[in-house]
C-alpha cells in the first residue's frame, strides 16, 4: 500500500514512518512524485490546514497523511502579533525563514520575554483515504499538558526540519529536545503516540 506523506520536512517523514512502523506500507513524498507546488495554508487553525493539505495531495495518491501545527507562548495573549501560532516559519508576516533564521528570530523574541517562556504545540493530522478525509487534533488543554520551556540560548545540535528543538527544553528532565534519545524532534517522545498510531491505522484502513 502506497502512502504519500504530504510534507517536505524530513523530521515529519521520520515521525510518521515511526508511528506506522511494522505496517506493510510504501511511503513517498511530494519530491518522490515530482510534485513541485504546495497547497495554500489558509485555514483558521492547524486542523483546517492539515485537511486542506490532505485534500490537495489526494489528487496524486489514494492515501495521504498531512500534518500541521501551531506554536503558542503562554506568556503572550493569543492575538498578540508576536504569538507564533500558525505562522511559525513566517512570523509577523515576514518571508519564510530557514532553520537558522528561525533559531535567531525566536532566540531574540524569547530574550525580549525574559529569556525563558512556557510553550506548547497544537498538533493536527489529516488523512485522505480514497476520497474520505479523517482528522485527529489535540485540544488546547491536552496540548498544554505537554508544554515545555523555550530559551534564548540554543543548543549547538540541530534537528533538520524542526529547528526550534534547539531552543526547546523538557520541563521534567531539563534537557534540550535535540538531546532526547530516539528519532529527531517531537517524535522522540510522542505524547500521544499510541492514539496517533491507532488513528492512522484506522483512517488508512489497516487492520
Amino acid at each position: 500500500m502506497k502512502v504519500l506523506l504530504g510534507t517536505t520536512n524530513p523530521s515529519k517523514v521520520r515521525r510518521f514512518k515511526r508511528l506506522l512502523r511494522g505496517c506493510d506500507l510504501e511511503f513517498c513524498t511530494p519530491a518522490d512524485l515530482g510534485i513541485a507546488w504546495e497547497p495554500q495554508e489558509i485555514g483558521r487553525d492547524p486542523e483546517e490546514n492539515a485537511i486542506l493539505k490532505a485534500r490537495f495531495y489526494s489528487q496524486f495518491c489514494d492515501r495521504v497523511i498531512c500534518n500541521d501545527s501551531g506554536l503558542y507562548f503562554d506568556a503572550l495573549p493569543l492575538h498578540d502579533p508576536r504569538q507564533p501560532g500558525l505562522h511559525v516559519r513566517t512570523p509577523q508576516g515576514c518571508r519564510r525563514l530557514d532553520d537558522e533564521e528561525m533559531i535567531a528570530y525566536y532566540s531574540s523574541l524569547i530574550r525580549s520575554l525574559g529569556g525563558r517562556v512556557l510553550a506548547y504545540y497544537l498538533d493536527s493530522i489529516a488523512v485522505s483515504c480514497q476520497g474520505q478525509i479523517f482528522s485527529f487534533s489535540e485540544t488546547p488543554s491536552e496540548a498544554k499538558e505537554n508544554a515545555f520551556y523555550m530559551v534564548d540560548s540554543p543548543s549547538e545540535k540541530r534537528h533538520p526540519g524542526w529547528p526550534l528543538d534547539a531552543l526547546s527544553i523538557d520541563r521534567d528532565t531539563g534537557r534540550y529536545f535535540v538531546d532526547r534519545t530516539g528519532d529527531a524532534g517531537q517524535s522522540a517522545e510522542e505524547p500521544n503516540g499510541d492514539r496517533l498510531s491507532h488513528f492512522l491505522k484506522r483512517a488508512l484502513g489497516i487492520k
